[in-house]
Order: structure tokens, then sequence, then C-alpha cells
């Protein structure tokens, strides 16, 4: 498997744990007002990341180079800044709003990425 793929499936699993804990606080305590950071947690994280580790492991020409990876670190600091920053956002802390922004638009930015990937023509094997 390349090592980007296996990147994504492990830090996938990491936000799928973040994920469930944000669930099982809100289903514990009865409050249910960080919906938004469990499912983008969920989303983002455990689903979205899963798929690009799936990607680049039934496409390994795709998966070597520096893009991938850069791709792999832009994506996951976008989820890492906006996930935290819209849990605070939704526990009434505005001063989290430009974080989220911040991290939307850089996750957006490895989605970018990515579709640049995907569209990208395969290497030449030798």
């Amino acid at each position: 498997m390349p090592r980007v793929s296996s990147l994504f499936f492990k830090t996938a699993i990491l936000f799928l744990i973040a994920g469930i804990a944000i669930g099982l606080k809100m289903s514990i305590s009865g409050v249910h007002n960080v919906t938004g950071a469990h499912a983008h947690a969920n989303l983002l994280g455990w689903v979205t990341m899963a798929l690009m580790g799936v990607y680049y492991a039934l496409a390994p020409a795709k998966a070597g180079g520096r893009l991938p990876m850069i791709q792999y670190g832009v994506y996951t600091l976008g989820v890492l800044i906006m996930i935290p920053a819209l849990y605070m956002l939704l526990l009434g802390k505005p001063q989290y709003e430009p974080a989220v922004a911040a991290g939307s638009l850089i996750t957006f930015a490895g989605v970018f990425l990515f579709a640049f990937v995907i569209f990208s023509r395969e290497r030449a094997t030798v």
C-alpha cells in the first residue's frame, strides 16, 4: 500500500474516534449543540479521508511523488483546524469563527489538490 494511502487511513481512524467521542458526549449529556462538529469529524475526517486512502491504494501510480503528500498535509491541516474550532464555535464562543473559516478554506484547498491528482495523467511505470 502506498505510504500516502496508509497515512490517510491512520488519520481517518483517529477522526472516527474523535467523532464518536463527540457523539458519546452529546448522548450522555443530552445536549446536542455540537452536532456540526460531530458530523464534520465523521464525514470530512473519517469518510472522506478513508476514501482518499482507497483512491491512492487503487491508483498507486497517482500516489507517488510529492503532490499526494502535500495534498494529505493540506487537507489534514484544514480538518485539524476546522473541527476543534467548530466545536468551540458551537459551544457559543464566536471568537473561533475565523479559525473555522480558515480551516474550511484550507480543507477546500486540499480537495482541489486531490481533484488535480485525480484529473492528472498517470505516471508511466517502468
